[in-house]
């Protein structure tokens, strides 16, 4: 790989810490076993808490990548949504484990989630500018792959520093729940020490910037536009539709995997992280050997593949009620996250108009979270209900499927 490969796939690297130790594994577990009243109202308040920040960033991502296009801030802005995404992670140190204390986690928690689902935006945008359209599902693939590592490197981090040792290193109070309380710090700290190589060694192929407020009014009208003229684009707005649900889905398996072993198999923070730190493994072995895949079948094939694959663990994992057949399920699992989530990326860079990439990805966000609220509303919704986690959770195998199903109707020989 040539530098510019490696300094754009190096931002996977340091942004993924934030959805595998906040979103996924420790800060939302611990909002539901030691913020929340109890697991089921805490996984309650954390979907609707999701919900609503999937409609802000359904609403946003369009309009900023298209200003991102039209005046060449691609890179600052993938600066400024770094740097408040390590602020906001921050802030979750001073959530301490009492109910009182949950308006500012979830405030803290989806400020984050916004800053960092908006700078991925802008990243994604800069895939075309790191390497040659041959190989945009491989680097991919290798981003995703760094990913997993990164967010297992400060998994094993979080474990092996805070988590783990008792008593705790540096006066850290544990019935304060400070060793839990401190990963949100590492995240924040990892994200600043890693993010540096895209926004240095990744020259921009963007024109000379125009000023703000030049560039907000064209990117508006460029948004305008590229909405009017997407039902004749039916490549696109195929898989923009189909990527709307099977990413629904996912992002939905993310911010509710740990709170659902938590809550349903009675999991501890520290077998979580062993857990998390498992799914990580298999999911960068996966997304490696997803790229290679992709070159050979095509990012289509390898999304379905994926997904159905996904459809038939995860329904498994639902099903069990012995805690090692759920591990088991979930290391399997891990494989085909990776795969699924690099071939969209990749096939997004190959089908949009390279002039207004940023834009496209705007849509590719949107498309990821315009239902975004739905997902997380709906589990929370069944949830209350029926009063069990696992009929909440059986909403991501319905996302799943209808995304893969219109997947399917789009034609092979536009793979990629």
């Amino acid at each position: 790989m040539t530098r510019r490969e490696w300094a754009w796939a190096s931002y996977d690297w340091a942004n993924s810490a934030f959805p595998t130790v906040v979103s996924t594994f420790v800060i939302a577990a611990y909002f539901t076993r030691g913020i929340a009243p109890d697991p089921v109202t805490g996984q309650v308040m954390w979907g609707w808490m999701q919900a609503l920040v999937g409609l802000a960033i359904g609403l946003l991502s369009p309009l900023l990548g298209a200003i991102a296009d039209a005046g060449g801030r691609r890179r600052l802005m993938l600066l400024l949504c770094t740097l408040l995404t390590a602020f906001f992670t921050a802030g979750i140190w001073f959530a301490k484990p009492e109910p009182g204390y949950a308006a500012w986690a979830l405030l803290c928690v989806a400020l984050g989630t916004l800053c960092f689902e908006l700078g991925t935006v802008f990243y994604n945008a800069m895939l075309p500018d790191a390497t040659t359209r041959e190989r945009l599902g491989r680097v991919s693939g290798i981003g995703w792959a760094l990913g997993y590592a990164g967010g297992l490197a400060c998994l094993v981090l979080c474990l092996a520093l805070l988590v783990q040792p008792n008593p705790s290193p540096f006066g850290l109070d544990r019935d304060a729940a400070e060793h839990v309380r401190a990963t949100a710090l590492l995240v924040a700290a990892w994200l600043l020490l890693f993010a540096w190589p895209v926004l240095v060694f990744l020259p921009s192929t963007q024109g000379p910037r125009t000023p703000l407020r030049q560039a907000a009014t064209e990117g508006i009208a460029d948004l305008l536009r590229l909405l009017r003229g997407l039902p004749k684009q039916k490549l696109i707005g195929r898989f923009l539709l189909a990527r709307l649900f099977y990413t629904d889905g996912l992002n939905v398996l993310f911010a509710f995997g740990a709170i659902y072993a938590a809550g349903v198999f009675g999991m501890g923070f520290e077998e979580i992280l062993l857990f998390g730190i498992a799914l990580n493994v298999t999911g960068g072995i996966g997304a490696a050997l997803g790229g290679w895949v992709e070159e050979r079948l095509g990012a289509r094939a390898t999304i379905l593949t994926a997904l159905v694959a996904l459809m038939a663990i995860g329904g498994g994992m639902l099903l069990v009620e012995s805690k090692a057949a759920f591990w088991v399920l979930g290391v399997l699992l891990g494989l085909f996250f990776g795969p699924a989530q690099a071939a969209s990326r990749s096939l997004m860079a190959q089908v949009a108009p390279p002039g207004e990439i940023a834009a496209y990805f705007g849509l590719f966000a949107l498309s990821g979270r315009a239902t975004g609220f739905l997902g997380p509303a709906a589990l929370a919704l069944v949830t209350d209900v029926t009063n069990s986690q696992r009929a909440g959770m059986a909403v991501v195998l319905l996302l799943l499927g209808v995304g893969a199903a219109i997947l399917a109707t789009l034609p092979r020989a536009r793979d990629g």
